[in-house]
């Protein structure tokens, strides 16, 4: 069986999602190719698949004739299922849902979806977001829905043993705009940098922010005495990531999630796979990776003391740290292997007949 993933670009959580997934359903006989509309850096981290970097009708057309999918897998463009159907895709339509942000945005995007969904789609699929199920069950009631969570390897993506780091990191991923929420970080990291020596590591694709975000970035880390603090990691390529996360577990630091709203970030599993345990927001989609003081740790967003108050007991509690550590391992291996999401995702596809 051959299958087509679509999506806007190949960067962040879908893009790594993809070469999971890849993996996962190569191993249930399944080819997975790629279709991306533009790229925005040379960059690309995938390895095994066929991989198309086309917005061009005639192109794509040429693609889904000589290939012939059997089903296609749409994230987020919930237009593109007109679109590939009128350019002559015969098989099964899937929309996956992986997030659009802010829960306004969701509703806003989902609800322009539903004559898409109602003519085109045979399935719609996400990881188990619970503000896109609330969504899905109010808009799509007559569509499939499928909802598992997503996959992840963690035999590949695995602790590495670093050089011994004397200063805590404390470390971000993201992009810079607002729902990545990475003003509130940087004040978190002022707050702790003025009671203890720590490194601030924060790791982005410069392409996806504005010019505007960033030069409001660089003013308040200028007025937040955070020059000498910050360091700022540019399109680190997906298999030097898990060096990175070793390195900040070591040092006694910890990733800090500040994001508002989140569908399933894959940064929070890799960092747990490389024992670099986590403090987040309960930004929704991170439910099912994080548990309190179980798999990591939440704070209130918006409230910085308590943010500061909950990383300093991360780094302080030895034994709360290495339990948190050695669970979220267990907690990764037990609910997001290779195995069961190719089980999820054939029974998807035996449910709409294929």
């Amino acid at each position: 069986m051959k299958i087509l993933f679509v999506f806007y670009v190949p960067s962040g959580g879908v893009e790594t999602l993809n070469r999971q997934r890849a993996i996962a359903l190569k191993n249930a006989g399944i080819r997975c190719d790629f279709l991306y509309y533009s790229k925005r850096r040379d960059l690309m981290n995938h390895e095994q698949s066929k991989v198309f970097i086309t917005n061009n009708d005639q192109e794509i057309k040429n693609i889904l004739h000589r290939e012939k999918y059997d089903a296609m897998v749409i994230t987020s463009d919930y237009a593109a299922m007109e679109r590939f159907r009128n350019l002559g895709f015969k098989g099964k339509m899937i929309l996956e849902v992986q997030g659009f942000g802010p829960q306004s945005v969701a509703r806003a995007q989902l609800q322009l979806a539903i004559p898409f969904v109602q003519k085109y789609c045979d399935a719609l699929l996400y990881p188990k977001t619970p503000h896109i199920g609330v969504i899905f069950k109010e808009f799509f009631s007559s569509t499939p829905i499928f909802a598992f969570n997503n996959c992840f390897d963690h035999n590949t993506f695995t602790y590495q043993t670093p050089k011994k780091i004397d200063t805590p990191i404390v470390a971000w991923i993201g992009r810079l705009e607002d729902n990545k929420n990475w003003r509130e970080f940087l004040h978190i990291g002022h707050q702790l940098a003025m009671k203890r020596n720590i490194q601030l590591y924060m790791f982005e694709d410069p392409s996806l922010s504005t010019p505007k975000e960033r030069k409001e970035f660089i003013q308040l880390k200028s007025r937040l005495n955070l020059d000498k603090h910050v360091h700022l990691l540019q399109n680190i390529p997906n298999n030097q990531m898990p060096g990175y996360f070793s390195r900040i577990g070591d040092s006694g630091g910890f990733l800090c999630s500040t994001s508002k709203v989140e569908g399933a970030p894959y940064s929070l599993l890799e960092a747990m796979s490389c024992r670099c345990p986590v403090l987040t927001t309960d930004s929704d989609g991170v439910r099912s990776t994080i548990l309190h003081d179980q798999s990591g740790k939440y704070y209130q967003i918006g409230n910085i003391q308590h943010a500061v108050q909950q990383g300093e007991e991360l780094m302080d509690n030895a034994s709360l740290r290495q339990y948190i550590i050695e669970n979220a391992l267990l907690h990764l291996k037990s609910q997001f292997s290779h195995a069961q999401y190719s089980q999820h995702f054939l029974k998807m596809l035996r449910t709409i007949g294929l």
